[in-house]
């Protein structure tokens, strides 16, 4: 009897055992469960912050993002704000320029201004100036905008005798037609002199009819610029002649890259070459090759070739580093992208590829032939995939910070 009950005691005690064994190995599953499935969030510039809940980084106080370790979602997300932050921009393949390419040369140049787009302002007529309407350089102008008021004695002197010349003219009305003669030839000189002191018209007939001088005027630019150089203050003196201002137009920029000899066989005056700014390699410009200087610089084996380029909306300013593209000798065929749109690592070579309006997802690709701007693709990509340029290593950092792993795995 006491054997049965021992044994009873005994299968009892294992029962509860292997029950409080089962609870915990299912708590633990469901706990491993909850874990896999419980969303994480990181700060974007400091991954050491994670959080089980949204809120913000506790260093910066940027807002965390979601971090989708366990997520198997090839694609990342980037909404507009962010991608026009980051500079994303994106060519589709099979457009013109997208062509093979081979080892061609690249020149080293820069953005001049373009002499010809610049205007020299300078006194017409000697006096004090009154009023400065521009006061620093880097100032847009334009075109019939008043840029100084000067008082001027000498434009008095002349105003009266232009006055002079009118009363002359009304008194001799009925004279012989050589005395009515010599009095027109005067009123024309006298008038002559104060158009070419920068009068107007208007001006010459509200003098007339009001009969009363005035020593002050006024200064309009005569074209569209940039106040590159100022030369007078407010109140100074100017004589004739003396150099005002100087502006430059920005719309159209010189092109002067830098040639060694045994690359000038492969230019020609009138030649389109590719340019390429430096920080704008989406938009390459053409230009045409409108003089080559027949001499060396002193002390260099460099000579210099020009050309020019527009520039739209302003965008770019002289003195930046730009590349000129030799034509390529027999292409190798491919496609060609920008060499920042490819990421090269110990993984492999890969593109970002737009998927959808704020998707982007890696694509392995294979490459071939390079140079200081360009890349050829030989496979990977097809036509009509819209390809990332400018802001690939962003997307490749916001992938590994968010997913915790390589975006070709």
């Amino acid at each position: 009897m006491k054997r049965i009950k021992h044994s009873v005691i005994i299968l009892l005690l294992f029962s509860i055992i292997s029950g409080i064994v089962g609870c915990r190995g299912e708590q633990k599953a469901d706990d491993k469960v909850a874990e896999k499935t419980q969303q994480t969030f990181t700060c974007p510039m400091h991954p050491q912050v994670i959080k089980h809940e949204m809120g913000t980084c506790p260093i910066c106080a940027m807002d965390l993002v979601p971090f989708e370790k366990n997520s198997d979602d090839k694609s990342i997300k980037l909404d507009a704000q962010r991608q026009l932050l980051a500079n994303i921009k994106t060519i589709r393949i099979g457009d013109a320029g997208n062509e093979g390419i081979s080892n061609q040369s690249v020149l080293n140049g820069r953005l001049v201004v373009d002499p010809q787009q610049s205007n020299y302002i300078s006194a017409k007529i000697a006096g004090r100036v009154e009023e400065l309407f521009v006061r620093e350089t880097g100032v847009a102008i334009s075109k019939g905008q008043p840029l100084y008021r000067l008082y001027s004695e000498q434009l008095a002197t002349l105003q009266q005798e232009y006055l002079m010349a009118l009363a002359q003219q009304k008194q001799f009305a009925g004279d012989t037609p050589t005395a009515i003669g010599v009095e027109q030839k005067l009123v024309s000189s006298a008038k002559e002199k104060l158009l070419l002191y920068g009068q107007t018209e208007a001006q010459l007939q509200k003098l007339s009819k009001t009969q009363q001088k005035n020593p002050y005027v006024t200064v309009f630019a005569t074209q569209s610029g940039t106040v590159a150089e100022l030369s007078i203050t407010q109140g100074q003196y100017v004589a004739e002649g003396s150099p005002i201002m100087r502006l430059e137009g920005y719309g159209k920029l010189w092109v002067e890259a830098d040639v060694y000899p045994n690359e000038m066989k492969q230019i020609k005056q009138g030649q389109a070459l590719k340019v390429v700014v430096n920080g704008w390699e989406d938009q390459a410009q053409t230009m045409k090759v409108d003089f080559i200087n027949p001499s060396l610089q002193a002390g260099t084996q460099l000579t210099q070739i020009r050309g020019s380029i527009t520039n739209p909306n302003r965008q770019w300013q002289p003195g930046l580093q730009v590349e000129v593209m030799l034509a390529p000798q027999g292409a190798s065929g491919g496609m060609v992208l920008p060499v920042d749109a490819v990421i090269r690592d110990g993984k492999g070579q890969h593109v970002w590829i737009k998927t959808g309006k704020d998707s982007f997802e890696p694509m392995q690709v294979s490459v071939g032939k390079a140079n200081g701007y360009s890349i050829n693709i030989t496979s990977g990509i097809a036509t009509g995939d819209e390809v990332v340029v400018t802001g690939a290593y962003l997307l490749y950092s916001e992938y590994i910070l968010k997913r915790g792993k390589h975006p070709l795995g």
